[in-house]
């Protein structure tokens, strides 16, 4: 009885767009990333076969989902580039670049604190809107890829940058940003005239300095749950992925990221819930003003942000029909909130949470673990700052009444010793102003592979989960290659799609999890499928190409996953049934690490070397110097195993306008022990292929 009402009222949200489009970033304002199509179904699913692909060689970060609106693709690729295909045979329509490097060089410290991943576009009324890492918004034409216009949402001096995609609603166009883990931010949305680019309203999530006043009541409520001197500091806060529009209420949701700093102890050293940190927060779409906020970490202090998709649905409860909001966020715990009200319906963990026993229904508060925070020593919980769930989208099906979640069963260790608050000064832009010592989100990643093993079983990687959210019970799972999965795509034809860290394409039957349809796209995937119709067929595309932490972290749990750095494979493909395409080869660049014949490598040079890399290198080439094909694996660069190039790369600035920033901060010293370690990472490797 549930999935006939479920599937009824499911479509009262999804319904306001046409089904043979995806217009927005999770098709619909529902988010559901459910397709109404069913051309492609769990009978026809074996005839699925290539239609048409593109190849994308200048780019290195394919983690977008993309739009198709009257009968284009439309999708962002690295440092906000936009592209217009044709949704039928994949011709390039146009293309348009924001020169967001050309900003970028002009504040070197950016460059090392960004990859430039974008995850999305979005359109309305004949514009395409998409953000720059260097924080400006642009409305491009979409038939002739024309700036339409363009505004500066923060100061690009900041460590602010955009890395999630704009929402469009009600002839506005909503962005954040994010930045908090790299300096002193303090988190707000803008939402601005989509036709104009004028400042329409602005939501701060976090309350500045009382003594200069407070923007509205909300920030004066907010101020109360926070003490010491936090607005130095920033606060964080900010909304660097999750918006939602609520048709319905005429609401954005909003979710909001962690402190900034990660540590409590230094931000706001007498506790303090920390509003709105961690939340989910209800706004008047007209006016921005609060309407409602469910916290799900007061006082958070683990990276546990609340930036993960937020999914619109209407649910049948205990034989109620309820207004729900459906949220799987890092902490581990799925939520189902009324979302007329802001009252938790349900929260059961969804992965292994050893911080929090569970969520209070009563108080909406989770239960700590004795031991969870790390106040001035250490402590190992999971899930880690990876989180249970990141930033690739989950999705809902109506029509079978489950929610598919891409999960992470990790582990972190949070270290907090030597840190005294009191003294605490950490430069900005450094990965270090988490505010504890060497566990950094890729650090704990790091550890992972090697001698202490954070993750604590097998069973630590990625899953596919399908979630029943009535129940709030994992209805069944299955194992993703390596330790992290692409976002998901559904389909009334009863099928949920995922990209896989191998390079394969998969199709599960969405109620058993039987794997039904499978295709080798030679290359990782993150982003998440999606599917449209055009002139009577139905098609399945998705872009081939991790990025971003995927690409940097991704491969660690198997290095044969990873890609290398400009050596082919990113593409868009498009699927149709009785597709005939044959996939383009991709040219084997196989390399390996390069060996320095007669350079002798000083261990303590290599102990601060690897310090440095991994506040400034590891973002973008990869902890442990592996990297996972964002940026090249240095060691096996011929550049980087040249002590006078290194030197002029990284401190004369000769490959900025590649996006390889100066470092302003480092000495000639510095830089030495950088080689010294990038030489050891490489000999080690070489030793354990056997090749030294």
């Amino acid at each position: 009885m549930f999935f006939i009402c479920a599937q009824a009222v499911g479509q009262i949200i999804a319904s306001e767009l046409p089904a043979e489009e995806w217009r927005t970033y999770g098709r619909d304002h529902s988010q559901q990333r459910y397709s109404p199509l069913d051309d492609i179904n769990t009978k026809t699913v074996e005839a699925l076969g290539l239609k048409w692909s593109l190849d994308l060689p200048s780019e290195t970060a394919l983690v977008s989902t993309p739009l198709m609106v009257g009968g284009f693709l439309y999708f962002s690729g690295k440092f906000a580039v936009v592209y217009a295909v044709d949704a039928r045979n994949g011709r390039m329509r146009w293309s348009y670049d924001p020169k967001s490097i050309d900003v970028l060089i002009k504040h070197p410290r950016r460059l090392t604190i960004n990859v430039g991943m974008i995850r999305g576009v979005a359109y309305a009324d004949g514009k395409v809107y998409v953000g720059t890492p260097d924080g400006r918004l642009i409305a491009i034409n979409a038939r002739t890829g024309e700036e339409v216009w363009s505004t500066q949402t923060f100061d690009p001096a900041t460590p602010r940058y955009i890395s999630g995609a704009p929402l469009a609603f009600n002839g506005k166009v909503l962005i954040g940003h994010g930045g908090a883990d790299f300096g002193p931010v303090r988190g707000y949305v803008t939402a601005y005239d989509g036709d104009t680019g004028a400042q329409a309203w602005r939501f701060h999530t976090v309350p500045g300095n009382p003594a200069d006043g407070f923007e509205d009541k909300a920030m004066e409520m907010a101020a109360k749950t926070w003490t010491g001197q936090w607005r130095k500091y920033g606060g964080g806060g900010t909304v660097w992925n999750a918006m939602t529009y609520d048709p319905e209420f005429n609401r954005v949701y909003l979710g909001t990221g962690n402190g900034s700093p990660w540590n409590q102890g230094i931000r706001s050293p007498d506790g303090g819930d920390n509003l709105f940190l961690a939340s989910i927060v209800a706004l008047d779409a007209d006016t921005g003003e609060y309407v409602w906020h469910y916290q799900q970490n007061p006082g958070e202090t683990w990276d546990f942000n609340s930036a993960m998709d937020l999914v619109l649905a209407e649910l049948v409860v205990s034989g109620k029909r309820r207004k729900a909001l459906m949220h799987a966020p890092k902490n581990g715990f799925f939520y189902v909130i009324d979302r007329e009200t802001g009252k938790l319906i349900s929260a059961e963990s969804f992965v292994r949470t050893t911080w929090a026993s569970k969520v209070d229904l009563a108080t909406g508060r989770p239960i700590e673990a004795p031991g969870a925070r790390p106040g001035s020593g250490t402590t190992t919980i999971w899930p880690g700052p990876l989180g249970g769930h990141n930033w690739p989208p989950m999705s809902y099906s109506p029509s079978t009444g489950l929610v598919y979640i891409p999960v992470l069963e990790l582990a972190g260790n949070y270290d907090a010793r030597g840190v005294d608050p009191r003294t605490w000064n950490q430069p900005s832009f450094d990965l270090r102003w988490s505010g504890y010592t060497d566990t950094l989100g890729r650090r704990m990643a790091v550890t992972a592979t090697t001698e202490t093993n954070v993750w604590g079983d097998e069973s630590a990687g990625a899953y596919l989960q399908a979630r029943d959210p009535v129940t709030n019970t994992k209805v069944w799972q299955l194992k993703q290659p390596g330790v992290w999965a692409g976002g998901t795509l559904t389909t009334r034809g009863g099928l949920v799609f995922i990209g896989q860290a191998n390079g394969f394409l998969i199709a599960y039957d969405a109620r058993s999890g039987v794997e039904r349809w499978k295709f080798d796209t030679y290359r990782p995937i993150t982003a998440p499928p999606i599917s449209y119709e055009q002139d009577g067929v139905q098609y399945v595309s998705v872009l081939v190409g991790w990025g971003g932490t995927s690409g940097t972290e991704g491969s660690l749990g198997d290095p044969t996953l990873r890609m290398r750095y400009r050596d082919g494979g990113r593409r868009l493909l498009t699927f149709a049934l009785n597709g005939r395409a044959l996939l383009p080869d991709i040219p084997s660049t196989v390399a390996g690490p390069i060996e320095v014949p007669g350079f002798v490598i000083d261990p303590a040079k290599v102990q601060r070397g690897e310090e440095l890399f991994d506040v400034t290198c590891a973002i973008c080439h990869g902890s442990n110097a592996i990297s996972g094909g964002g940026a090249p694996d240095l060691r096996e660069s011929r550049l980087a195993s040249d002590p006078k190039k290194l030197e002029q790369i990284t401190l004369d600035g000769i490959l900025s306008a590649r996006g390889m920033p100066k470092y302003v901060d480092y000495s000639p010293a510095d830089i030495e022990a950088v080689y010294h370690y990038i030489r050891s990472q490489a000999r080690k490797a070489m030793q354990s292929s056997g090749r030294h």
